[in-house]
């Protein structure tokens, strides 16, 4: 018998109204709308034409293809109409894991973002008086609260303390800078560089006075930048905080501080030493300091600036500022993190319950889950192992943790760990020495159930 050309399999195939109109797919057209459903039916059309053309579909496939192009078609939409954002598991140890979206949120934060965005609100409007107002007061009076009476209360200075919010803390450093130094000269380390300003110093050594005998008249601010994602050991120097600080008052220049991560506790209570926090650079007598949300707060993507109230105001006015505002959502999300500071509710944000959890704690809950995963050929025993704050946060610091060490006497760590990604959700994991690592500090507990199922079932 002849075998089929091309031309005659591309002839065997439904027009895309035929294929619309395909009893079959009535239900589907019906439900999801014939746009969407023409769509699908293009691309599964796209793919098969695609198939004929390179040879991999012959007679007998092209038959076998045709009898459930109906189900291809929805499963085509299915796909298309699906989130490509989901969540998943993070069991990588990395607490503020930036691929993953670092910080998770409270449930009050999900609450309060739920009743905001469901709804209109004050979000720029004064209920009391009837007149329009300002979007920044929602969190200003709460970090007034966190900041400013802290500050007041460890007789730290006298200057009133002001916070505003824009969508990261690169924008946040990019307002501070286009309001206090546009025009002029930004005095900044080589060691912190962070391709901004005039570089002074060596990499690994900067002395106070390579920022005094840098400083000229076109010099407007000094810039202290904290080596957030990276570290630089062996022999260096730099210039303590106080130092900057009474360097920058007898040149009555402006100080910013670049913190990145944004620490609102003292994070060595849970074994973290040397990360600045935001309190402690204020004290220090820093004019403005600069830091990120959605890293060591707990919170949503921000970018904030607390500091000296004739500095900010005069960064809240700059034009710049609107173009960098956040939304409601945002707002919503930062308010409600930052009433769980206020009350001092800390393990109500989970990044620092996460921190606060003990290798103890973490090993119980690994062992319960070792002992239920009976599958011949992997194996699954408990190890210790070490877990890291990540996000460009606390870079040195790690802490101690229990890790499942899963390995397959058929399957390699890659593809075991791809079947992890394949569950539902989606379970991250770390691969090293050709084991798959799970580190349950990431993993909330009501997951611990879903992780054993798809160990159990990989």
């Amino acid at each position: 018998m002849k075998a089929a050309s091309k031309a005659d399999l591309y002839r065997k195939l439904p027009s895309v109204d035929e294929l619309v109109h395909n009893t079959e797919l009535a239900s589907l057209v019906s439900r999801e709308g014939q746009a969407a459903a023409t769509d699908s039916a293009r691309a599964v059309l796209a793919r098969l034409r695609d198939e004929i053309t390179s040879g991999r579909l012959d007679a007998g496939g092209i038959e076998i293809a045709l009898s459930g192009i109906a189900s291809a078609v929805e499963r085509e939409l299915r796909q298309s109409l699906s989130y490509s954002l989901r969540t998943v598991i993070n069991a990588t140890g990395v607490i503020l894991h930036t691929n993953l979206g670092r910080a998770p949120l409270t449930a009050s934060v999900v609450q309060h973002i739920h009743e905001v965005a469901g709804n209109y609100s004050n979000l720029e409007f004064e209920i009391d008086k009837g007149v329009r107002g300002r979007r920044d007061i929602h969190v200003d009076r709460l970090f007034r609260k966190l900041l400013s009476e802290e500050l007041a209360g460890a007789g730290a200075g006298t200057h009133d303390v002001s916070t505003i919010v824009v969508n990261n803390n690169a924008a946040a450093v990019l307002l501070a800078l286009n309001t206090l130094a546009e025009g002029g000269e930004v005095i900044v380390s080589r060691g912190e560089l962070v391709e901004i300003g005039r570089e002074v110093g060596t990499t690994n050594r900067t002395r106070l006075t390579d920022y005094e005998s840098a400083i000229t008249d076109k010099t407007r601010l000094l810039l202290r930048v904290h080596r957030s994602n990276f570290q630089i050991t062996g022999f260096t120097e730099q210039p303590r905080i106080e130092e900057l600080v009474s360097l920058a008052r007898k040149r009555n220049i402006p100080l910013l501080e670049d913190l990145g991560s944004g620490a609102l506790i003292d994070l060595r209570s849970v074994g973290v030493n040397d990360e600045p926090g935001v309190l402690e650079s204020l004290r220090s007598g820093v004019e403005v300091v600069t830091y990120s949300g959605d890293k060591l707060l707990g919170g949503p993507q921000a970018g904030i600036l607390s500091g000296r109230s004739n500095l900010i105001a005069r960064m809240r006015a700059n034009s710049l500022f609107r173009a960098l505002r956040v939304d409601k959502l945002t707002y919503a999300a930062l308010e409600a993190t930052l009433l769980a500071y206020v009350k001092h509710d800390h393990d109500a944000i989970p990044v620092l319950r996460m921190m606060r959890l003990s290798k103890d704690e973490i090993g119980k809950r690994a062992k319960t889950i070792a002992e239920k995963i009976r599958r011949p050929g992997l194996s699954v025993r408990v190890m210790a192992g070490e877990s890291v704050i990540g996000g460009g946060a606390a870079p040195s610091a790690v802490l101690p943790t229990t890790l499942l060490a899963i390995t397959s006497k058929t399957r390699s760590a890659d593809e075991l760990a791809a079947r992890l990604r394949a569950s539902a959700p989606p379970i991250i994991a770390r691969v090293e020495d050709a084991q798959v690592l799970l580190d349950l500090r990431t993993v909330f507990p009501e997951q611990d159930e879903t992780v054993a199922v798809a160990l159990q079932e990989i």
